[in-house]
Order: C-alpha cells, then sequence, then structure tokens
C-alpha cells in the first residue's frame, strides 16, 4: 500500500502517500473516539517498536529517512501518524483488522489464502473503482489482472482489493497492457470483463459506428479477448450503444482465437439491463454483452440467450429497493456554505472517516450491500457546498420537482434554458429507485439533491444507491469520488451476472 519514500518521485506519488497517511491516521481517530480512547496530540519519541511499525508498512527502509518523512508530512500530520501508530501498537487487539487494508504484512498473507487454483480467474479492463470486479469476487471468483488508466481509480481499486496482489492491479494504457499480455497473463483464464468507452455514438455517417477512430480502446478489448481466449466475456456499456450492438456482435463472431493448437470462435448476445432488477436501490440501464466460447457452448449445452433468460428467471424472485433503503441509518448532514470546505472534516458537514452511529440499526438493503457485516465506521459520508441561491433552489423543491418548477421561476439560474437544462436541478424521490447515478456528479450534484436535507449526496450516499458496501473507500480528491461512483457498475448488479455465469458456466 505504501511507497518508501526513496520510492515516491512523482507529485501524485507523493498526494496518494500523503492520502494513505491521513487514513491511517482518522482511521485511529475514529476508533478512539468512538471508544472513549484518548490518542496523544502532542509530540513523541520515536521508539525501537514505533520504527519497525514504519519499517513493516515499507513507509520507510531506515531511520534515516524519517526527516524526509517529516518533510512530506509536514509537522502536524507527521506527530499525528507517529501518535497513531504508538497507539495502534497499545491497542492492537482492540483495534482487529482495522487497519490490515493499509498494513502489507496483512495484504500479503490475504493474497496468499486467496491464491486458490480452484477459483475461476478473472481479467478485468477498464476495471475503474472495482464495481464489477467486485460483484464477480463476491461470487468467488478470483481476479488474476485488472487494469485502468486513471491513476485514482487504482488507489481506490488496490486499496478495497487486498487479496489482489498490488502488482496484478495495473496502472496504464489498455494499448501497452495488450501489447505485453502474452508476459501478464500466463494461467488459464476463466473470464474478461470490462467496459470500453465507446465515443462515436453520435456520428451520423454511413461508415460502421464501431470503427470510428474514437473507439480504439474497444478494438484493444477485443483484442484482448482474441489473445487470452477466456470461456465467456462479460462487457458492459451505455444503452446509447444499442443502435450499434449488432456491430459489436459481428466483432465477436470474427473472433477466431488459437489456443493450444486448437481454433476458438465465440458466440454472444446482449440486453439492456436495469440495475433495480437485481435489488439496486437505482435504474440505471446499462448494455450488457454476454460472449462464451464455442466449446463452452457444445459442452454445458448453454448459449448466451441462455444466460440472459436465467438471469432474467433469478431476478423474478429478487426484493426491489427504492432510495430510502439506501439513505436510511447514516448521519444527517448539513451542506457547508463556505467554499473550499470539502476537504475539511467536521461534525456538522461530515468527515472522510467518521464511526458509524447505526451500528446494529441496518436495513434489508443494507444487510444485502454490505454482505450481512455489520460496519464500525462510514466513508466519504461529507456534504458538498452549496452557495445561496443553490440553497434557496433545493429547500423550495419538492420530491420529484425539476428545474421547470414554478416554485423557482423567480431564481432559476437557467430558466431562459430550461429546455436544455429541465433535469439540471431534481430533487430526488425517497419511496423510488433512484435516478441514474453518474460521473457528471463530479461537475454539480443539482440533479440529484436529497429527499430530506438541503442539500445534494453525499459520495458515501451515491455508493450507497450504486450498491457499494459502506466499508469500501474511495480515494482521491472529493470530486473525483464522485467521479469513480458514477462510472462504476453496481456491485449488486455485477454480483447477479455473476452468479449464474458461474453457476452454468
Amino acid at each position: 500500500m505504501f511507497r518508501t519514500i526513496a520510492q515516491i518521485k512523482t507529485l501524485k506519488e507523493k498526494k496518494f502517500f500523503i492520502e494513505k497517511v491521513n487514513i491511517y491516521y482518522k482511521l485511529i481517530l475514529a476508533f478512539s473516539l468512538k471508544n472513549n480512547l484518548e490518542l496523544n496530540s502532542s509530540t513523541i519519541e520515536i521508539d525501537e517498536s514505533i520504527l519497525n511499525k514504519l519499517l513493516k508498512l515499507n513507509v520507510i527502509v531506515d531511520r534515516t529517512e524519517l526527516i524526509n518523512l517529516e518533510k512530506i508530512l509536514k509537522k502536524e500530520l507527521f506527530n499525528n501518524f507517529i501518535n497513531s501508530i504508538s497507539f495502534s501498537l497499545k491497542y492492537k487487539n482492540e483495534l482487529g483488522s482495522l487497519l490490515d487494508k493499509l498494513d502489507t504484512e496483512k495484504r500479503l498473507k490475504k493474497q496468499k489464502l486467496k491464491a486458490n487454483k480452484s477459483k475461476p480467474k478473472l481479467v478485468d479492463f477498464f476495471c475503474g473503482a472495482g464495481g464489477l470486479s467486485l460483484g464477480f469476487i463476491q461470487e468467488g471468483f478470483h481476479v488474476d489482472l485488472a487494469n485502468d488508466y486513471e491513476d485514482v481509480c487504482i488507489q481506490t481499486y488496490r486499496y478495497n482489493h487486498p487479496e489482489i496482489p498490488e502488482n496484478r492491479v495495473i496502472h496504464g494504457d489498455i494499448r501497452k497492457v495488450v501489447d505485453e499480455i502474452d508476459t501478464l497473463v500466463t494461467t488459464d483464464i476463466d473470464g474478461v470483463v470490462g467496459g470500453p468507452p465507446c465515443q462515436g455514438f453520435s456520428s451520423a455517417n454511413q461508415q460502421r459506428m464501431i470503427d470510428d477512430p474514437r473507439n480504439e480502446l474497444y478494438k484493444y478489448f477485443i483484442r484482448a479477448v482474441e489473445i487470452i481466449t477466456p470461456k465467456f466475456v462479460v462487457m458492459e456499456n451505455v444503452r446509447g450503444m444499442l443502435p450499434y450492438a449488432e456491430q459489436v456482435v459481428d466483432d465477436y463472431k470474427n473472433i477466431k482465437a488459437v489456443k493450444d493448437d486448437k481454433e476458438f470462435t465465440y458466440s454472444i448476445f446482449y440486453k439492456v439491463l436495469v440495475s433495480d432488477d437485481f435489488g439496486v436501490a437505482q435504474k440505471r440501464q446499462r448494455l450488457i454483452f454476454i460472449a462464451l466460447r464455442n466449446d463452452i457452448v457444445e459442452s454445458k449445452e448453454i448459449t448466451p440467450i441462455d444466460i440472459f433468460n436465467r438471469i432474467e428467471k433469478s431476478n423474478s424472485n429478487t426484493k426491489r429497493h427504492v432510495l430510502n433503503d439506501a439513505l436510511q441509518y447514516i448521519k444527517p448532514l448539513e451542506a457547508p456554505r463556505i467554499k473550499n470546505m470539502t476537504e475539511v472534516d467536521d461534525e456538522i458537514t461530515g468527515k472522510k472517516i467518521d464511526y458509524n452511529l447505526f451500528k446494529g440499526n441496518e436495513n434489508g438493503y443494507l444487510n444485502k450491500i454490505n454482505n450481512n457485516k455489520t460496519i464500525d465506521f462510514v466513508f466519504n459520508h461529507k456534504a458538498r457546498y452549496t452557495n445561496d441561491v443553490n440553497y434557496e433552489i433545493y429547500k423550495r423543491l419538492d420530491q420529484g420537482n425539476d428545474g421547470t418548477n414554478s416554485k423557482i421561476s423567480d431564481i432559476m439560474p437557467y430558466k431562459h434554458r430550461n429546455h436544455v437544462f429541465k433535469d439540471k436541478y431534481f430533487k430526488l424521490v425517497a419511496d423510488k429507485p433512484s435516478r441514474t447515478i453518474t460521473a457528471h456528479l463530479k461537475m454539480d450534484c443539482h440533479s440529484h439533491i436529497h429527499p430530506f436535507q438541503v442539500r445534494s449526496i453525499t459520495p458515501r450516499e451515491a455508493a450507497r444507491i450504486q450498491s457499494f458496501p459502506d466499508d469500501y473507500v474511495f480515494l482521491g480528491a472529493y470530486l473525483k469520488t464522485y467521479m469513480q461512483i458514477g462510472n462504476a457498475v453496481p456491485p449488486m448488479m455485477a454480483r447477479g451476472i455473476a452468479k449464474i455465469i458461474k453457476e452454468y458456466i
């Protein structure tokens, strides 16, 4: 998790290092507050036990690097970190597994335990923050390799998946990864999953949309499938790709992969699936492609169409959930009214890490997304800055109202463009599934106003709506957390797909 001081070369590496130190400190701080234990705030001597812990965490390689550590962290955070380590040594048993995701030794032990050869193996391209992977992992798959171009997504993915070696979660361009795939993937892979970006939908020409140069990354996804030759492929994309889905089908049908001197082809089918059919508290439509290798089709006597039919049959017994199921049992917050406060923790507007006031009061939806775990702490629950005009708009609107409502006509800043900005403002409806959580929330959250409180939804609330567990931590700058959550496949939706694939393949 940590890179030693000497390994930090870039400003981004430095920022992520500082963020992880902050997470360590804030976990300890939240634990101490929850349990009424004193966390020292004064400067203490770094004894051998603290030094050994820093070495084991891979923060430094020897005592001489303490000077550089203090330079990077600055005095206050450096002292907080050292005091946190001292606290963690004193209350080791009481802390339990709280710090395991930041502990190099604990991560390595978990990776050895999880290296189970009997588990079906997966490669996830365009993995993002890990929603699709998480659903498959929850159904017993093992991710052998994951890749994304966004560094913040890679940091989030690595943090939350300690069972996967960090060097198997690759930050980089898929074009370079595919060029090296023979050396990166050296074992049989059961499945390839991912959501390659396809951006050429608006093209009105007579050529194949899928051949648009903007869709080059999709082509590399197909190339990766051809090289890896998995038993199955799950590819997801936006509903807007539906008019061009047959072009994707043609590309898969043209795959002729050679593995162990045998030639393989693929059968494929696609369908628009809706997340609330899987029990997610949100209506999110995604175009899903499922491809099966021809020998699997023959030996298992199952087709991609059969898989979709069985997914739908399984979903017929799934309990549906509404927005309020996701918003219950979490601390009420007020919106900051001063700019640049999103990274500042406080009791009124929220914190990146806080203890859970409602542990033991979970509803059915929260139990489901949390896999029936009771979670002691709440992450990324911080309200967003709201200016005076938007605060008044939020306050006046009723649930289900949008930007055209007469109650805000006198202060609506975009009313001259209501035909474009009708959904610019929208107050969510508590007793219905949420509207889609999108990456646009990083720009503003006017389209997702809390149904009861005068503010927009927090990143944690968005993550709950997406069905991420409450202990799934999103790293990076505040606004980047919205982007990661909005771009993700709801884990519960991924899990529903993974369950059927595993059962029949």
